[in-house]
């Protein structure tokens, strides 16, 4: 692992800092200082640009979007976690996201450099499609969100109380929006990935396992959204069903390859 940062020092600086962010948020949180709050939302900003940097690179050393291997979408996701966070932040300051995305994105490079598959893999013809970057975004963008939703209803079930500077809204509401978000994105990315299947393979749906539990993700999301509208499911029960959805979301994302139907997979990350 070592060897890897030192051949990229930029991934080293986005991991240094997004600990940094950690560390300031919570001694700001701790000791009750803004400064060192507003200083971890900085640090942040910048580890942000500098994933930004790292995919700009790698999108140029590969002459593609560098979306086709697990190692590459390990430095995606913690550039879209990132960018939902600061928009989070930006829209309702919600800056106790932070210390949570860090540790998330921190999270995400440390296992891309666990498994570094750093070779530069051409894309096969059925991904060469205009598809394959709208698809990829915004499934991942939803997984942010839907990371989000998921800091955001632990938090709502340790501070219930908890109201938002202005007085707007507490844990479990910016949970649900994040959450709407999210399942909007996850609609969209199984929208056209229905095309694209369509258009690639002849069908729209093949029953890959890869798709069945992108559906069980959107399904478990759709209970929430449903459950949410009963009577006496609002509040802990629903938030109990999102952490549950998320973990759907976890295993469509890192858990396949675990499948015995794996090999079979045209979308699993090997």
């Amino acid at each position: 692992m070592s060897a890897f940062f030192a051949e990229r020092p930029l991934v080293l600086a986005i991991l240094v800092a997004h600990g940094m962010a950690l560390l300031l948020w919570t001694a700001g949180a701790v000791l009750k200082k803004k400064g060192l709050r507003v200083g971890a939302g900085v640090v942040f900003g910048v580890a942000f640009l500098l994933n930004t940097a790292v995919i700009a690179q790698r999108w140029i050393e590969a002459g593609r979007a560098p979306f086709k291997t697990l190692y590459e979408t390990l430095l995606f996701y913690p550039w879209c976690v990132a960018l939902v966070t600061l928009v989070l932040l930006a829209l309702y300051r919600l800056g106790v996201l932070i210390p949570f995305a860090s540790a998330a994105c921190a999270g995400g490079l440390l296992y891309a450099a666990s498994r570094p598959d750093v070779e530069i893999v051409n894309l096969p013809p059925a991904l060469q499609s205009g598809w394959f970057v709208p698809h990829v975004v915004t499934y991942f963008v939803a997984y942010a969100a839907l990371f989000a939703s998921f800091a955001l209803s632990l938090l709502a079930l340790v501070r219930p109380a908890w109201k938002s500077e202005g007085g707007e809204a507490g844990f479990e509401e910016y949970a649900h929006r994040a959450v709407m978000f999210g399942f909007a994105a996850l609609t969209m990315g199984l929208v056209m990935g229905a095309i694209w299947g369509k258009e690639a393979w002849g069908d729209y749906w093949s029953w890959d396992p890869k798709e069945n539990w992108a559906l069980v993700s959107w399904l478990a999301y759709l209970i929430y959204l449903h459950l949410r509208l009963v009577k006496g499911w609002r509040g802990r029960p629903a938030l109990v069903v999102c952490l549950l959805a998320f973990v759907a979301v976890v295993f469509t994302y890192l858990g396949m390859s675990s499948l015995p139907s794996a090999s079979d997979s045209l979308h699993v990350y090997q």
